[in-house]
């Protein structure tokens, strides 16, 4: 059966292989730490095997409300924020043909997902309610407290424009909260109102949450198949339980922590296909927000070649050498387009007459990392055979269990984000919050 692979012989001009496999003592006691819950920020184990254990009732259920706001909206808006709203994200542009929200609509095959609450821009939510006002929408709204000031904002503006546009009735049969079980405004409000509802589990946290309902729910709405991406999912769970060499996120979490340990202290997440740009913003998030702190952290960044090549390219070459990358190649296209020949030939590329795009897109990626392999850049690779659910569930699992491991290696607890809070505590004083009186008075001294 097809699977990701990972592929590290382009570190060995900077790690050996002997220092990557001394980390593996290290990455045993991460995965049994994972498997145990027995590291810090072990309350927040719930997606190691959340898998496994999605029960089918459930899956039923995300589907048949998808279907049922498929049935009555063009368009569903999705709030959320951070791991709220890129997981999701993330899938249905990989999966999406790129120029859908261009055609004409009335596609049956497809509600098109929006995306809100992932900002502050005043334009940006006055131009989509502008969109939506002559539109059948609905809206899935994603938040534990139901109080996260962006999605909050967000929710507020697009509830009051449903209920004027479709009626209270119809508005409260066409949002659906994803929210804490029993606490929060947001439960509150479904409880008064009559959403629908799905829960946020408590161990499970918002980087770690696109596969439960919180990521589930929009991907179904946009039309693909939730069923794969979890036994995509299942797959990797499964392959990933030995501490040893066999175990893919073993190898991928000691060769990054051998790169760190060596003085390698940003990873660039790199792509070849655009449409996995948010992918790379969601493993941004994943990385960034488990790893980073206690003065600790590989620097996650991503890049799309071979368009920042173009922009990127000469300071990965030949700048300061700081950086690894980790290389995701797609084996496969779902499409197919052949380069033409041209009679004149005055652009001089009739030598690729007859070959597919993507050959010659798999030949600058082999170029570019043989060239920055050669820049004494070290080059990770995972292959995906397809831009399928079901790889795109293996990636995901793949990624957020190396990411357990790496936070283990780097001995920082890789499930709080105790620094997120800082510019809210500011902001909210800043705004004059209620109950944040000494700190506005605090703050508005230093300005």
């Amino acid at each position: 059966m097809e699977t990701i692979k990972v592929n590290v012989k382009d570190v060995l001009q900077t790690v050996t292989g002997e220092q990557i496999q001394a980390l593996n003592p290290e990455a045993a006691s991460a995965l049994e730490k994972l498997h145990k819950g027995t590291g810090l920020g072990n309350d927040f184990l719930g997606w190691v095997n959340l898998p496994s254990e999605t029960p089918d009732s459930l899956l039923a259920d995300i589907e048949a409300v998808a279907k049922d706001l498929r049935a009555s909206c063009e368009y569903v808006v999705a709030i959320g924020i951070g791991g709220s709203y890129l997981g999701a994200k993330a899938v249905i542009e990989a999966l999406s043909d790129s120029f859908a929200p261009l055609r004409a609509q009335g596609d049956a095959r497809r509600t098109n997902v929006l995306f809100a609450g992932q900002n502050i821009g005043e334009d940006y939510l006055n131009e989509l309610q502008d969109f939506l006002k002559d539109k059948n929408f609905g809206i899935i709204v994603i938040s534990k407290s139901g109080t996260t000031t962006e999605p909050a904002i967000a929710f507020r503006l697009l509830k009051e424009q449903l209920e004027k546009q479709a009626g209270k009735a119809e508005a409260s049969k066409r949002i659906v909260a994803i929210t804490d079980a029993k606490k929060g405004a947001l439960r509150q409000l479904a409880t008064e109102e009559g959403y629908k509802t799905f829960v946020i589990a408590d161990n499970v946290g918002g980087r770690f949450s696109v596969l439960t309902p919180v990521g589930l729910l929009p991907i179904a709405v946009a039309g693909f198949d939730i069923r794969k991406l979890i036994e995509g999912a299942r797959r990797m769970e499964a392959a990933t339980n030995a501490a040893d060499d066999t175990n893919p996120c073993v190898v991928y979490a000691t060769t990054r922590n051998a790169l760190y340990r060596a003085g390698r202290k940003i990873e660039i997440l790199v792509n070849y296909n655009p449409k996995l740009h948010f992918f790379g913003e969601w493993w941004k998030q994943l990385y960034g927000e488990s790893e980073g702190k206690d003065g600790k952290g590989i620097f996650p960044a991503a890049v799309d070649f071979s368009t920042d090549l173009h922009s990127m390219g000469q300071w990965i070459q030949d700048g300061e050498r700081t950086i690894f990358e980790t290389v995701i190649s797609v084996e496969k296209t779902d499409k197919e387009t052949i380069i033409p020949s041209d009679e004149a030939n005055l652009d001089g590329l009739n030598y690729l007459a007859g070959k597919h795009v993507d050959e010659v897109n798999k030949m600058a990626e082999l170029g570019t990392r043989l060239a920055h392999v050669d820049g004494s850049v070290p080059n990770m690779q995972v292959t995906v055979p397809a831009l399928k659910e079901e790889y795109l569930g293996e990636l995901i699992y793949f990624f957020e269990k190396s990411c357990g491991i790496s936070g283990y290696l780097l001995d920082v607890n890789p499930f709080n984000q105790p620094g997120v809070e800082a510019y809210k505590r500011n902001m909210f004083a800043l705004l004059a919050k209620p109950g944040y009186e000494a700190e506005t008075e605090a703050i508005r001294k230093r300005l």
